[in-house]
Parts: structure tokens; C-alpha cells; sequence
């Protein structure tokens, strides 16, 4: 399936209604450590706390009647759980969350606090696709993917399209990238709507399987990630490589520190509460900072759900 213009245009008219319009920000002293106008897009602020809630929104948006009945079912330890979970219940249908026994407590209660029903596995890909097929076949749910699925990701463009249209003249827009759904949608919409702006990605160095599948040209699957960006631990799907190996231009590195270092940035100075994935996006445009002097860029804060209890400052 290509996802048009057309496509971009329709899936943003059909989740209007069920997600916000997140703010722009910008922060005179960050411009001025980067050398450059930097525009957030703060989906820290969107309905659940990410921008996941878009592509959730619309891809069950898209089900028939029948399909409605049986609900819905993912697997996910964060922020597609909840997302999934949200959506479901404002269309008044069931989600059924895999969820690994390890993840945060405060996600799981999440996920139950907006209707869903979450059934816990062993924290290994392969026990929670099996029981994710288990709650399947028992219960008819249609499974949907977090992120390798093409309508989840005309959703998840809708961000860089408000962003788009508010600051038509960016030279550059910067996402994180775990399994590329953001990526990818924010890749489309950039070449349907500003075809000038570059889109690039941030990842960090402990988790750069997307960096890797991007230099040799094929998907390489992420091994044991070591990084506190705990939305970005999932490799590249077959649907989300191939627009990102087409409309991508770079994918940068970053070390812990410099994560670390941004979101505190984040926090201190734009008085705003952001996810470590967040920031792997600005420490990247901070790391390349020479490249954009004089230039206006955009950035997707992709969440704000935080565990408090575990900060890195």
C-alpha cells in the first residue's frame, strides 16, 4: 500500500475529532545554545501522552462494524498499550494489551485505568507474540500492530502535518526512531507537504538497529538495547524500513549523556516534562548543530509518560 496525499489528508480529517492539536513551542535560550530557531511540537501534550494516540485513533477508525465487536488486541510494554487502550474505549470497543511482566507498573495501571485488559507474559518478543495470538484466536480481536502498519503510520504523520502547516519553511524536522512508525509518517508528510525539508532521526547508540539497516541498506534486527530511551527498543518493521531507506536523509547516534543532557534541557528550560525518546530527537540536533547555523528546524516531542519515580537528574 503507498500512503498518498491523499491518504495524509483523509486520516487527518478522520482523527480530528479524537485527538488534540498539539502546541508549537520554541525556547529563546535553546535557539541560542543550538544557533538556529528550533520549533517543538509538543505531542508530550497530546491525549495520553504521545503522539502514538494518532495512529491507534485511526486504525481502528477503520474497522468495520463486525470487526468493532470483537475488539481489539496489541502487544506493547509502553506507550501503544495505553494509546490502543484509550482509543478502543472513546470508540466504545475492547483492547486486549500483551504486556511483558516487567514493564513499569505505572504503564500497566495506565492501560487498565482507560478500559483495556492487559494480560501479562515472560518480557521476551517471542512469549508475547504467542500469547498475543492466544488472546487472538480466543477472543476474534483484530490485532494492531504499534507500528508496522500503514495506516498507524499515516496517523502518526499527522504530527509533522500541523507542524507543517503552522512553519511552512523549516529546513529540517527531527523524530527519534524505534520501530519507525513517527519516522515514517513524519518522512511522508514531509514529502507531500514541504518536499524542501529534510527529515532525519535520532537513536541512540545502544539501540541503532535503524542506524545500521540504514547504512547496509536492509532491516537489521535489534539485540539486547541498553539505552534509558525506553520507547526505542524495537527493531524496524517491513512496512516502516522501506519509507524510511526512501524519504529519510540521515539517522544520527547519540550517547546516554547527551539524552540525558537534552532532556534536562528540556525540562529545565521549556518548563516541560518529556520521555527520555523525546530528547534522543534534540541531542541529535544538538550533536549536528553546525550543519543548520541560521536554519529553522522542527522537532517531534513524541511523549511525556515518564516514570517519576526513576529519573536520570
Amino acid at each position: 500500500m503507498n500512503i498518498t496525499k491523499e491518504i495524509l489528508l483523509e486520516t487527518h480529517q478522520r482523527i480530528k475529532p479524537f485527538v488534540h492539536r498539539t502546541p508549537i513551542m520554541s525556547s529563546q535560550l535553546i535557539n541560542e545554545i543550538a544557533g538556529f530557531e528550533i520549533y517543538f511540537k509538543c505531542e508530550n501534550f497530546q491525549k495520553m501522552g504521545a503522539f502514538k494516540m494518532r495512529g491507534a485513533t485511526n486504525a481502528i477508525l477503520q474497522l468495520s462494524e463486525t470487526a468493532k465487536e470483537f475488539g481489539v488486541a496489541t502487544h506493547s510494554s509502553g506507550n501503544f498499550a495505553q494509546a490502543l487502550a484509550l482509543a478502543a474505549k472513546l470508540q466504545g470497543i475492547k483492547a486486549y494489551v500483551v504486556m511483558p511482566s516487567n514493564a513499569p507498573e505505572i504503564k500497566k495501571t495506565a492501560v487498565k485505568g482507560y478500559g483495556g485488559e492487559v494480560i501479562e507474559c515472560t518480557p521476551t518478543l517471542e512469549a508475547r507474540e504467542t500469547t498475543l495470538n492466544d488472546v487472538v484466536n480466543k477472543t476474534g480481536a483484530i490485532f494492531l500492530h504499534p507500528y508496522n502498519n500503514y495506516q498507524v503510520i499515516a496517523g502518526q504523520g499527522t504530527a509533522a502535518m500541523e507542524l507543517i502547516e503552522e512553519q511552512d519553511n523549516l529546513d529540517a524536522i527531527f523524530t527519534p526512531v524505534g520501530g519507525g512508525g513517527l519516522l515514517a509518517g513524519t518522512a511522508m508528510a514531509a514529502h507531500y507537504f514541504s518536499p524542501h525539508t529534510n527529515v532525519i532521526a535520532g537513536e541512540p547508540m545502544g539501540a541503532d538497529d535503524a542506524w545500521q539497516s540504514f547504512q547496509i541498506g536492509e532491516i537489521v534486527p535489534q539485540t539486547n538495547p541498553q539505552t534509558i530511551a525506553d520507547g526505542l527498543l524495537t527493531s524496524l518493521g517491513d512496512k516502516t524500513f522501506p519509507i524510511i531507506k526512501e524519504h529519510v536523509k540521515e539517522i544520527i547516534r547519540v550517547e546516554e549523556e547527551e539524552i540525558i543532557d537534552a532532556m534536562r534541557l528540556i525540562w529545565e528550560r521549556m518548563k516541560i516534562i518529556v520521555e527520555p525518546s523525546s530528547a534522543v530527537a534534540l541531542a541529535a540536533i544538538l550533536k549536528e548543530k553546525e550543519k543548520y547555523q541560521g536554519k529553522k528546524v522542527g522537532i517531534i516531542l513524541s511523549g511525556g509518560n515518564v516514570d517519576l519515580g526513576n529519573l536520570p537528574f
